[in-house]
């Protein structure tokens, strides 16, 4: 039967399939790597408004984005040829890394839209997967454009699966050209899969897909039986291959 379980630091996870209909699992304890290691790998994240308990999360069904059913629109795709093109130039405007401003990426990403008065990305929140950042599961992918940080995300990747966090962007399709040299890189350590964890149109339009927890479980539990890549911060080539910092 579906219950809500209030946690202390001590306290296991239920079952994800204990869940509140929208999702909602437990409630309470403290965003350590331990414990957000833990919630990860049984498919259960945070998500909660800033002075509130910390609330944890598996919904049924789960927004998953396949590597290979990205959506690349036709302008998309000139423009991502274009900085392919010029990747190896030193003074391309345009260049893609990986790691090299977590906390800038976090932050930006924090800022509250146009839409929003306020974002569940708190100081709190931000200093936890800061920390998991240094611990070396949760990583950032960022858009430059002349050398000023333009878009980009962070999310974690544990085994060969990448949960995806937050994007932000403040050029024209500059989270979008994160993402797609986010897939090559996956793509070439052998990840399939994304987790974008809420349905919606943007994340539809990209290709992402709803799909029951059961299903969700049965990826994460085999990409679990593998270890993470080798990812530290770098370039990122169209390829997917990590270069040095020019």
């Amino acid at each position: 039967m579906a219950s809500l379980t209030w946690l202390d630091d001590t306290t296991p996870f239920p079952d994800p399939d204990m869940a509140l209909p929208e999702g909602l699992l437990a409630a309470g304890s403290r965003l350590s790597i331990q414990r957000l290691t833990d919630a990860y790998s049984k498919g259960i994240f945070p998500w909660f408004n800033q002075g509130d308990p910390v609330l944890w999360w598996s919904p049924d069904p789960r927004m998953v984005l396949a590597c290979e059913d990205l959506i690349i629109s036709h302008s998309l795709g000139k423009k991502l040829r274009q900085i392919a093109r010029n990747e190896s130039d030193p003074e391309a405007r345009i260049r893609v890394t990986t790691d090299a401003a977590f906390a800038s990426v976090i932050a930006a990403c924090a800022a509250p839209r146009a839409s929003e008065r306020n974002t569940w990305i708190s100081p709190a929140v931000q200093s936890a997967y800061l920390a998991w950042h240094k611990a070396g599961a949760a990583h950032s992918v960022e858009t430059w454009l002349d050398g000023q940080l333009v878009g980009g995300l962070y999310g974690v990747c544990l085994g060969r699966f990448f949960f995806g966090e937050s994007m932000f962007s403040r050029a024209s399709d500059a989270s979008k050209i994160a993402l797609s040299y986010l897939v090559a890189f996956l793509q070439r350590h052998g990840i399939r899969h994304i987790d974008c964890q809420q349905q919606t149109r943007h994340l539809a339009s990209m290709g992402a897909r709803p799909i029951s927890r059961r299903a969700f479980m049965a990826l994460l539990d085999q990409a679990l039986q593998h270890p993470a890549p080798v990812w530290s911060a770098g370039r990122i080539l169209h390829t997917g291959e990590l270069a040095t910092m020019a």
